[in-house]
C-alpha cells in the first residue's frame, strides 16, 4: 500500500543529480524505531499480550523453542558418537580442549536425570574463558554417571517447559497477523557447550522447523539462549541466520546491550541497536524512558526483550503493565517506528546498501533506486524524500500499478515529498498535477 505522509524527522543524503532524493533514516521518515520481542513463546505471551498488540497493530518477534511445540518434526538430540563409548572413554581419559565440546554435548542425552545442570555450568565457564574449570566440571559429571550417582530418566530443561501451550496451529494463525516467528532454537541450550555437529543442528533444525510450518521461504532472525555473545557461537548462527539479536555486527550500528549503562545519545554511530530488558524490578517511568529517549534522537533502535507474562515464564511482568507501556507507545507513533526484528534491520541494511539515479524535468521526476543485496530476503519498501519545485501544489507519485496522490511539505531545504518505493523495481514517478486534475 502506497502512503503520503504528514511528517518528517531524520533523512539522510544519499545521491542527487538534478533533483534531490534522499533514503530516510527510517521508515515513515520516523525518528526512530522500536521492536518488541518475545523469548521462549510462554502461553500468557499469545492469550494475554498478543491481543493488546493485534489491537494496537503492533508487530512483534517471537523467538520460539521449537522442539517443545506439539508437532515439531525436530526433537533434542545429541550429534556423535554413542554416549556409552563416550562414557567409557572418560575413566581413562581426562576432559580436555579437544573433548569438552562433545562430552558437554552430551551430557543431556546420557540417559540419567540431572545431568544438564553440568552442560549449564560448563558452558558458563566456556562463556568466561574459564576453560580449566570447565574441564572440572565435565570429569565431574561423568565419574557420578560412572559411578552410578544419578537415576535412570531424562534431563529437562525448565527454561524449555516455559513455551508449553502453545500450538503450530496457534502460531500459522499469529503469523497472518504480521507478528515475526524467529529462532530461540530447538531445546534452549548454552550454545557455548556445545561442538559444531550439535550447535549446527539446533541453528538449521530450528530454521527449517520453523519454515516448514509456516510455509516461509527462509527464517531471517535468531536469539541464542542466554544472551549469549560468545564469538564462537555467533559465527555459526550467521551461517544460518541473517540476523541475531544477540550481536549485529554492523560498521554504521553501535550496540549497547541490556546490561550496559551507557547512553545511546552519546553515541556518534549513524544507528544505535539499544536493547533494553523488562523486568520485574522494571518501573513503567523507566520504561517510558526508553521510548522517550528513542522518540528525541535520530539514531536510536530500541530493541525490547521481554520474557514472563502474568506469573507464567522468566521476569513475568503483568499484562496490565504490558498493556499500559502499550499506550504509551502508541500515544509517540508519531516519532517511532514500530517494526518486527527482521524489518528494521532489513531496512536499515536495504538503506546502507541503495544507489539512487534522480532525473527532473519540468514536469515529472523519475526516480530508480537499486540495492545491492539478495532480493529474496530484502524486499520491504524504503521511505523516500524527494524535493520538488515550490510551485508544485499537488504530486502524483507512481510506481508499476500503485500510485498516490501527495501534497508537499516544506522544510529550510524546499519543497519535498515523502513516499514508499520498493527498491530493484520499476522506476518511480514523481509527477505535478496541475489544478484542473491534468499530470
Amino acid at each position: 500500500m502506497w502512503v503520503g505522509f504528514s511528517m518528517i524527522n531524520a533523512c539522510s543524503s544519499e545521491k542527487n543529480t538534478i533533483v534531490q532524493t534522499e533514503i530516510c533514516k527510517w521508515q515513515y521518515g520516523k525518528r526512530g524505531a522500536v521492536s518488541i520481542t518475545f523469548d521462549g513463546g510462554t502461553i500468557n505471551q499469545f492469550r494475554k499480550v498478543l491481543p493488546i498488540m493485534n489491537s494496537l497493530e503492533f508487530p512483534g518477534t517471537f523467538f520460539i523453542t521449537t522442539g517443545v511445540i506439539p508437532g515439531s518434526q525436530y526433537q533434542g538430540r545429541f550429534i556423535g558418537r554413542s554416549v556409552d563409548t563416550i562414557i567409557n572413554e572418560t575413566a581413562t581419559l581426562p576432559t580436555n580442549e579437544d573433548n569438552l565440546l562433545e562430552r558437554s554435548s552430551a551430557a543431556p542425552f546420557l540417559g540419567y536425570a540431572g545431568t544438564l545442570d553440568y552442560q549449564h555450568t560448563a558452558g558458563n565457564l566456556i562463556e568466561r574463558g574459564r576453560y580449566e574449570e570447565a574441564f572440572e566440571v565435565i570429569d565431574e559429571l561423568y565419574r557420578k554417571v560412572r559411578n552410578g550417582d544419578f537415576p535412570p530418566g531424562h534431563s529437562i530443561n525448565p527454561d524449555l517447559l516455559v513455551g508449553l501451550g502453545v500450538t503450530w496451529d496457534d502460531i500459522r494463525l499469529y503469523a497472518t497477523q504480521g507478528h515475526e516467528f524467529a529462532s530461540h532454537t530447538i531445546t534452549h541450550p548454552n550454545m557455548a557447550a556445545l561442538d559444531e555437529a550439535n550447535m549446527l543442528y539446533e541453528l538449521e533444525k530450528s530454521a527449517e522447523e520453523i519454515r516448514n510450518q509456516l510455509k516461509l521461504e527462509y527464517v531471517f532472525s535468531a536469539e541464542c539462549p542466554y544472551g549469549t555473545e560468545n564469538e564462537r557461537v555467533m559465527e555459526y548462527t550467521y551461517k544460518v541466520y541473517p540476523a541475531s539479536r544477540n550481536r549485529m555486527p554492523e560498521p554504521f550500528l553501535e550496540e549497547i546491550n541490556r546490561g550496559s549503562c551507557k547512553n545511546p545519545g552519546s553515541s556518534n554511530k549513524e544507528y544505535v541497536q539499544w536493547q533494553r530488558g523488562a523486568r520485574t524490578t522494571s518501573t513503567l517511568q523507566m520504561m517510558k524512558s526508553w521510548i522517550d529517549t528513542t522518540a528525541t534522537h535520530d539514531n536510536i533502535w530500541l530493541v525490547l526483550v521481554f520474557h514472563g507474562v502474568d506469573s507464567i515464564g522468566w521476569e513475568a511482568i503483568s499484562s496490565e503493565l504490558y498493556n499500559e507501556y502499550f499506550q504509551y507507545m502508541k500515544s509517540k507513533e508519531n516519532d517511532i517506528w514500530i517494526a518486527t526484528f527482521a524489518d528494521v534491520t532489513k531496512y536499515m541494511r536495504e538503506r546502507k546498501n541503495s544507489d539512487i539515479k534522480t532525473v527532473g524535468k519540468s514536469r515529472k521526476i523519475k526516480v530508480n533506486i537499486t540495492h545491492s543485496l539478495d532480493q529474496t530476503k530484502y524486499n520491504i519498501p524504503l521511505t523516500l524524500k524527494t524535493y520538488v519545485p515550490s510551485n508544485w501544489e499537488e504530486v502524483r507519485v507512481k510506481q508499476g500499478g500503485k500510485n498516490k496522490i501527495i501534497i508537499p511539505l516544506r522544510d529550510d531545504k524546499g519543497s519535498f515529498v515523502l513516499y514508499q518505493a520498493y527498491p530493484n523495481s520499476d522506476d518511480v514517478k514523481v509527477s505535478k498535477i496541475s489544478r484542473m486534475g491534468g499530470a
